[in-house]
């Protein structure tokens, strides 16, 4: 038997991993390899087939690469119970299988186009077609894959520590449609790229860490002015700890009634989840903050170790409060106050990010102009960031990263 009918039959048998023919590059590979026995319009139209997929990807310089980290990133019984070490328990008829679905996803990754097309049956009919056709490079497998004698193994600590699927593969996800779904381009900046709030950022940073230990840890809120950096904090803290398994789920607060679906899907995962409530606060009427409080403390369906709530608000109390509210027909109106006011306090850490003074800014605007090695005398710089500050209504982090990104433009 030649080697592209090996792979045909090897590619038709994957059992654990089979889940990976689902995907973009190994469905057109799959497709590719079964026009091996048609004629040679069909065979032509999936060689292009597959290549265009390659060359979408970034792939055409390594199959293998892409194969292996293709199946890296599948769930499937095998990854699954990896990442909750708990594979040495599946059937051995299971391993089996996962040892021979790796045997076959490292013969596809290294079978080169030449192979294919000396191997192929109407080879002669093709012509000089058969020179012109474009040429794949096979590469290299990932790491996991490099070494036939220990992949299984390199897996299991890869899931182990990673999780599977897509928590292995992303960091950052959103909770839409009932489900958890990635976000393929979070955003990127990173703890020392914030200027000033040192105090308050360390507390949020000390906290996560202790939380990634397995210590002691509390749920937090970061409240204040706008634009002082709450939200960026969060977003940094995750970048610069998802290495460590941390991984973060935005949770819009129109959705916390559905918390206990977000918990039945990561309370099993071994890594440590942020459920982020971006720009948190309620009307007196908003009932929903009720779903919030139960969520916090509460709830039958209890906060998993692994998961963390984080908030931000501009709002100390979150809810917000008029005159008309106190002189309402509320015959126990003090009690009612009093629930919408301990919202907050259901929070272990809260932590405030004021709008800073006119020194504070100019230091942050400093330090900023530093980093973009912008080339002018302090007076003239703290003049214009003062100008700058006026004409945006007030001072803060955000107004000095922006009239820097001016000045850079200028």
């Amino acid at each position: 038997m030649n080697r592209t009918k090996e792979a045909v039959l090897l590619m038709s048998s994957l059992s654990i991993y089979k889940g990976i023919l689902n995907r973009t590059v190994a469905k057109a590979y799959y497709k590719l390899l079964l026009a091996f026995d048609k004629d040679i319009f069909e065979f032509c139209r999936a060689w292009g087939e597959f290549f265009a997929v390659l060359c979408n990807k970034g792939c055409s310089d390594d199959l293998a690469k892409c194969l292996t980290e293709t199946a890296l990133f599948d769930e499937n019984a095998f990854s699954r119970a990896s990442a909750q070490g708990t594979e040495r328990q599946l059937p051995s008829t299971v391993l089996n299988a996962v040892r021979r679905d790796i045997y076959a996803i490292r013969k596809l990754s290294s079978l080169s186009p030449e192979v294919i097309l000396n191997e192929y049956k109407h080879r002669d009919e093709l012509g000089s077609v058969a020179e012109s056709l474009p040429k794949w490079r096979c590469g290299h497998p990932v790491s996991e894959f490099s070494d036939e004698n220990d992949t299984m193994d390199r897996l299991a600590e890869f899931y182990f520590k990673n999780g599977c699927g897509i928590f292995a593969r992303y960091k950052a996800f959103i909770w839409r449609e009932r489900d958890v779904q990635p976000v393929i381009h979070p955003d990127s900046i990173r703890l020392s790229s914030l200027r000033g709030y040192d105090t308050p950022r360390n507390i949020v940073v000390n906290n996560t860490l202790a939380f990634i230990r397995g210590t002691e840890s509390n749920n937090c809120l970061l409240y204040g002015d706008r634009g002082t950096g709450k939200s960026s904090t969060v977003k940094a803290i995750l970048n610069e700890y998802s290495k460590d398994g941390l991984r973060m789920v935005e949770i819009p607060k129109e959705r916390l009634s559905e918390f206990p679906l977000l918990v039945d899907k990561i309370a099993p995962l071994p890594l440590k989840f942020v459920i982020f409530i971006d720009d948190l606060s309620f009307s007196s009427e908003d009932k929903s903050y009720a779903e919030l409080k139960a969520v916090l403390e509460g709830s039958l369906a209890a906060r998993p170790e692994n998961t963390l709530i984080y908030a931000t608000s501009n709002r100390r109390h979150i809810i917000k409060e008029t005159f008309s509210d106190r002189d309402g027909d509320d015959m126990h109106r003090n009690d009612t106050i009093q629930e919408m006011m301990s919202l907050s306090d259901r929070f272990g850490i809260t932590v405030n990010f004021s709008k800073p003074d006119k020194e504070q800014y100019l230091e942050i605007v400093k330090s900023l102009a530093r980093e973009a090695k912008i080339e002018i005398g302090i007076d003239e710089l703290c003049d214009k960031a003062e100008k700058w500050a006026i004409q945006k209504g007030g001072r803060s982090p955000r107004v000095a990263k922006q009239f820097i990104r001016q000045l850079s433009i200028e």
